[in-house]
């Protein structure tokens, strides 16, 4: 169902409100129901052992009032898959497999709320996740931003473009670029949405680790500069930093783009790449989010989730929060 403007979000905002809900934390939830994912792979390697798991997933966040989903395809790479004994063939069929479970379990439910009442919403969008090299790195390289002196442009489009490739002919409504950490690989997803001439509308969304800059300490200004270039990235965010850093966050964007805004946080708790686990923090409740979203939405941001250890629950109560009034 993929579309070649960026209308299918705006018409989803539009009619959501002025504020859509994307959805939160695919993993925690998956290990709620007892995934193992503790993988280089992470939540794709559902893809391979549980693909039930996924769809039941997908389901509660929709359920919960998610007007986007994101797919299982975050840290789901060609090589990643070809180091579990996969043949290209077979990790391409994987990458493509995480979209179609995504729009069979979008038409069901949507098919299922048309037959149960009139409604006047925009169908659900899926959106396939594309993670940034660190995450591919798997030692927490997204929240550093820090890819070493042997990574540069041209390997950070060889990197990604075959996935791209493969997520495009799966034929999403849209790409989600998530916890870019510098202009670098900016950059990079910029060139290559040319050079593969996407139809697809896109977002890219960072991380950032001091409320402020991205993670490499390169100002946000740098990077939106190269993305206000690009017709084809139809929104920019934050996605998977802690909630208290996204309102300056987004007063930051707005002074230097006119794209769609969307902020996705984490729960608060940091990530250690290195230890593999999470380390308590400032951690943020469902009802300091309901707080919260009303005063990113006010502020201007148009899409509005959770990232890691967010839930359904989460979801739920920010969806209420943006669309009671």
């Amino acid at each position: 169902m993929g579309v070649e403007t960026g209308n299918v979000l705006e018409n989803l905002i539009r009619s959501s409100g002025g504020c859509a809900v994307v959805d939160g934390g695919f993993a925690t939830q998956l290990e709620s129901h007892g995934a193992s994912i503790n993988d280089p792979l992470w939540s794709a390697l559902c893809l391979l052992r549980d693909p039930d798991l996924i769809k039941r997933v997908h389901l509660e966040f929709l359920e919960s009032g998610a007007d986007v989903i994101l797919t299982s395809s975050y840290q789901a790479t060609l090589p990643g898959f070809q180091s579990k004994g996969l043949s290209i063939e077979e990790a391409e069929s994987l990458l493509k497999k995480s979209v179609e479970i995504a729009i069979e379990v979008r038409d069901k439910f949507w098919n299922s709320i048309k037959a149960k009442s009139s409604h006047d919403h925009n169908i659900p969008l899926v959106a396939a996740s594309i993670g940034s090299y660190g995450a591919y790195l798997a030692d927490g390289s997204e929240y550093r931003g820090d890819y070493g002196t042997n990574v540069n442009l041209v390997k950070l489009k060889d990197f990604h473009r075959r996935r791209l490739q493969i997520l495009l002919q799966a034929q999403p409504d849209f790409l989600a670029f998530e916890t870019i950490p510098n202009k670098l690989e900016t950059q990079a997803i910029v060139e290559l949405l040319d050079e593969e001439d996407s139809q697809i509308p896109s977002w890219i969304c960072f991380s950032s680790v001091d409320g402020a800059n991205t993670p490499s300490g390169e100002s946000f200004e740098e990077c939106l500069n190269v993305i206000n270039q690009s017709s084809r990235v139809c929104a920019v965010g934050i996605n998977c930093a802690p909630p208290h850093f996204v309102l300056n966050l987004i007063h930051i964007f707005k002074e230097f783009t006119n794209k769609t805004i969307v902020v996705y946080p984490n729960s608060g708790e940091i990530w250690d790449g290195i230890a593999k686990r999470w380390v308590p923090s400032m951690c943020f409740d469902d009802g300091d989010f309901v707080v919260l979203v009303t005063k990113w939405r006010d502020a201007g941001a148009k899409l509005i989730g959770g990232c890691c250890r967010t839930t359904p629950s989460t979801i739920r109560a920010i969806s209420q929060a943006l669309k009671s009034g």
